[in-house]
């Protein structure tokens, strides 16, 4: 009797896993005259300057309109704005998010339903000039509410964000492997929105559900060669009116088993086209549980090894106001999201417990900062399907070995008793960042139950979740002045091996803490 085969998601991640032995075959020398430019220009359409509207004092915009372009600005900017320039050539802008190689696959689109200031229809975002580019002006609200099955969250607001990514741009370094890393990017970029639109007064809502084809076709996209991969409608929390419903985040796509022999540098499209929706759907077929069985095993932690030491992670909120007397709410946030960067080196000293317990809170648990003003319940994909393990080798207090991390518990639970800074950096590819970190996480998920819940598109869900998870360890970390880097190639198998993690669970992405090396 034939095996079944397994889903193409699934099929794809086997694919694209580094391994020690076939490493070197994948190594390719890059063709630097063909590297993509990682941002677009349109020689046509209105332009809107946004740059006089970042003013430090914001009480030099109390007034309209002048306050809501300070409002867009300020959210653009914390999103996606470029935050340094290196002296490199060509010149490399180094973006609030961050992006694996820095080649910044994603590109930002604003729709317009029509407000007193941005007359309907399609805007793209200029990082270099921060401005946007008007470059379609029409009445098109209803075709992207259509695009997007009639999502409850589009009904009552003005604006929506649409997050497209250019593949070649990441896969000219990355080849096919590319497409986690466009997804993980694209999650940095969601985290963003999320904070920002905090910081100005917007409730961003995540639509992960849509049709692709009308979406690339609203956007005049070349579908061969970029794709829409998230929705965010914006609700105006100044407007006065009642805010947008919560409602569903996901949709899920078919199940491909019955898949060709893909060539190698073809996988990424492929998985990209057989992850689209293609048939009508409506937001009552979202994949969500029915049982009250599922239910409840969804209010307990997936792991709980028996006899194992269980480490408490609660701990005091990250405080992320300006400095006193004269401080301004978030102030602390917005400067920590301008300044951030990824770590190139770690000195290998130790981390505290307390600043670990921080990092864990700060990205697992947001509803101990509602009443700085963030949000308590943001949108993810489906945190159900994330799971996160720690490998532990240099915190003070806390022994060294690899814990699971348990969210709603909120405690590390140890599967492993050993220091792994060895094995660390050979999982890293021998990545230095790997080997002196005091801490690097691991998310990790079931990929067999992902796509039996949310079809092969559960692969770009699960990525932009765990990239998500990533920018809100990213902005705790630099807030306390630690390091912290993401790595998103690693020797897949070896690292369910090595640490004790089940072999379930395909490792979607490594975010490295720890002390950064000075000077």
């Amino acid at each position: 009797m034939s095996q079944l085969r397994v889903s193409i998601a699934q099929h794809y991640h086997d694919r694209t896993k580094y391994d020690p032995e076939t490493i070197a075959s994948k190594n390719k020398t890059l063709d630097w005259a063909k590297q993509p430019v990682p941002y677009k220009e349109y020689k046509v359409g209105t332009t809107f300057d946004l740059k006089p509207y970042l003013k430090d004092d914001p009480l030099a915009f109390t007034e309209e309109p002048a306050r809501t372009w300070h409002r867009l600005s300020q959210l653009l900017a914390c999103s996606y704005g470029l935050t340094a320039k290196l002296p490199t050539m060509p010149p490399l802008y180094l973006r609030a998010a961050p992006s694996a190689g820095g080649l910044y696959p994603a590109e930002i689109y604003l729709i317009s339903r029509g407000t007193p200031c941005l007359p309907p229809g399609f805007y793209n975002y200029q990082c270099r000039t921060h401005s946007l580019i008007h470059f379609w002006q029409a009445e098109v609200w209803s075709d992207l509410q259509k695009a997007c099955f009639e999502h409850p969250a589009l009904e009552s607001t003005e604006l929506a964000i649409v997050i497209t990514a250019v593949f070649y741009r990441s896969a000219w370094r990355y080849e096919d492997r590319a497409y986690r890393r466009i997804f993980l990017d694209t999650g940095h970029l969601l985290g963003n929105i999320e904070l920002a639109g905090a910081l100005a007064d917007y409730r961003p809502h995540l639509i992960g559900g849509f049709a692709d084809e009308a979406m690339n076709n609203l956007l005049y996209l070349e579908s061969e060669l970029e794709g829409a991969i998230a929705v965010v409608p914006l609700s105006d929390q100044l407007s006065g009116q009642s805010p947008s419903p919560l409602g569903p985040t996901t949709l899920p796509s078919a199940t491909q088993t019955d898949y060709p022999d893909v060539p190698d540098g073809d996988l990424l499209g492929y998985l990209h086209r057989a992850t689209q929706i293609e048939e009508s759907k409506t937001w009552e077929d979202n994949g969500e549980p029915s049982s009250d069985a599922a239910t409840e095993e969804e209010l307990e932690d997936k792991y709980n090894f028996p006899f194992c030491t269980k480490v408490s992670t609660v701990t005091t909120p990250i405080h992320w106001g300006g400095t006193p007397p004269n401080g301004l709410p978030l102030e602390g946030l917005e400067n920590t999201i301008l300044k951030r960067r990824s770590t190139r080196a770690y000195n290998g000293a130790n981390l505290t417990l307390e600043e670990l317990k921080a990092v864990l809170d700060f990205t697992y648990q947001p509803q101990h900062y509602i009443a700085q003003g963030l949000d308590g319940s943001p949108d993810y994909f489906d945190l159900n399907l994330i799971e996160t393990f720690v490998a532990v080798s240099g915190v003070t207090n806390l022994e060294e070995g690899c814990y699971y991390y348990a969210p709603k518990a909120q405690e590390l639970r140890q599967i492993r008793f050993k220091n792994f800074r060895r094995e660390l950096h050979y999982l890293c590819l021998g990545q230095e960042l790997g080997r002196d970190a005091g801490a690097v996480v691991f998310h990790t998920a079931d990929l067999k139950k992902a796509v039996a819940k949310q079809g092969d598109r559960a692969y770009r869900y699960l990525h932009m979740d765990a990239g998500h998870l990533g920018q809100r360890m990213n902005l705790a970390a630099i807030h306390l002045d630690l390091g912290v880097s993401g790595i998103g190639g690693f020797f897949d198998d070896q690292v369910n091996e090595v640490l004790g993690i089940p072999t379930d669970e395909a490792v979607l992405y490594i975010t490295t803490l720890g002390r950064p090396r000075r000077g």
